[in-house]
């Protein structure tokens, strides 16, 4: 893992969306320039305390962008290479690290390699890339059977055992921190076998040894997959569930049993932590109860991990996925040109999300910290953040009625709300209802 990452905090943005693209890309169109319009809220990502710019795919695809036709070349309905540029030089002029989305599981039907099996039958040159199945008596023209991704037609499934597949996502991933990006998020990591992952980014380290590479995995066996892979982290959804249903619930124990497992997991690496991304429902949108937003984002500033935050929930957009075609849609809006255009009323949390990236800069250790309860009810929750000799307290409210929780040894209140007291039996923090705040030990 890069030295770097420790100190880092991910703004996500999903491009395409961002800048308001076409939903597809037409044939021989002329190449648009948006992708400067990200030059506008540099700055802002900036003054919101983050430090890395992650973006989501902004390679040549025929729609979304994970149907990648020509990941050499970034999407016209973005712009140009020197628009890739211009963005990495004000980024980096401002300290800002800047990750790509990497779509290596698979690539899009109109994807030349895939064109020209459905072209050329079984004698193309590239036949091998892919997971075909023939029709008997086949003639060029014919189309295949053919792996896909979760049973999406468009997304063709790479043939990971081709050596000539290996070499062309090692040269992607060259090609593109040749030219200053700084990482990669690899998309459906977990569709893909893990002796691929360990061949590619093997040879990618031995040219790019500070970058940053973070897998997406949803759910299975995360601590075998980055010792196995040679990524530096995956995603961590445990964590992001058990947030808001722990909240939403008021079933603080589910979540204390996924930060049991977190623990584990920071000791074999660091998770990439979120509540919110570009492929579920907003946090503000999924939590039952609005006021119990400050408490999924003390959680997710406070433990171990590298956070990201989802371009909007920082001003607490709304919008909730649904399964269907253009169900992203109302997660990935286009945004204003620049900050200035944003609704007054989103503010508020943006200078909370100030706050506490604030309070993770003080106190940079977090980045490896491990929780332990100190208190622990259905709708209460204390916990001792630690990395000996330093603690931090979080301490939650989820009830209609004030509570006095222990916080021991707890000296002042640094975010939140809330007043300690001392008696005989120690320190304790007392909580309004639906209250939060974050302590000092």
């Amino acid at each position: 893992m890069p030295a770097w990452i420790q100190h880092t905090v991910w703004w996500q943005v999903f491009p395409l969306g961002f800048v308001g693209a076409e939903p597809e890309a037409a044939p021989a169109a002329p190449v648009v320039h948006r992708l400067p319009q990200l030059h506008n809220w540099l700055d802002y990502i900036v003054e919101l305390g983050a430090s890395g710019l992650a973006l989501g795919p902004i390679f040549a695809a025929a729609t979304h962008g994970y149907d990648t036709v020509d990941p050499f070349r970034i999407d016209p309905r973005l712009g140009d290479d020197a628009d890739f540029d211009a963005l990495i030089e004000a980024a980096h002029a401002r300290g800002l690290r800047i990750l790509l989305d990497g779509v290596f599981n698979h690539v899009g039907r109109s994807h030349p390699a895939f064109q020209e099996v459905l072209h050329r039958g079984p004698q193309a040159d590239r036949a091998n890339w892919f997971k075909l199945s023939w029709p008997r008596g086949t003639a060029p023209g014919s189309e295949p059977d053919y792996a896909c991704f979760e049973g999406h037609r468009q997304l063709v499934t790479l043939n990971h055992d081709a050596p000539q597949v290996a070499d062309y996502v090692a040269a992607i991933m060259d090609h593109w921190l040749d030219r200053g990006a700084d990482g990669w998020r690899l998309d459906a990591a977990y569709a893909v076998p893990r002796r691929f992952w360990a061949q590619v980014l093997s040879e990618v380290r031995s040219a790019h040894p500070d970058a940053y590479i973070v897998g997406e995995v949803i759910h299975g066996d995360y601590t075998g997959i980055v010792r196995d892979t040679g990524m530096d982290a995956v995603t961590q959804y445990e964590l992001w569930k058990a947030i808001w249903s722990g909240l939403n619930d008021r079933n603080l124990f589910e979540l204390a049993h996924a930060l049991e497992r977190h623990n584990g997991y920071l000791d074999a690496f660091v998770p990439l932590t979120f509540v919110g991304n570009h492929d579920v429902t907003r946090i503000a949108s999924r939590l039952t109860d609005e006021r119990h937003l400050p408490h999924a984002l003390a959680l997710l500033f406070t433990c171990g991990g590298t956070p990201s935050i989802y371009a909007g929930d920082e001003q607490a957009f709304r919008g909730v996925k649904e399964e269907r075609v253009g169900g992203d849609d109302a997660i990935r809006p286009q945004f204003p040109p620049a900050p200035d255009g944003l609704a007054p009323y989103g503010w508020p949390i943006y200078r909370l999300h100030q706050s506490l990236i604030a309070l993770r800069r003080r106190h940079p250790w977090l980045h490896r910290a491990r929780t332990r309860q100190v208190h622990l009810a259905n709708a209460q929750l204390v916990l001792a953040v630690t990395e000996a000799p330093r603690t931090l307290f979080v301490a939650l409210n989820l009830a209609d009625e004030p509570v006095s929780l222990p916080v021991p040894e707890a000296q002042r209140i640094e975010v939140g709300d809330g007043h300690l007291v001392g008696d005989a039996g120690g320190v304790r923090v007392n909580l309004a209802p639906h209250g939060w705040a974050i302590l000092t030990a």
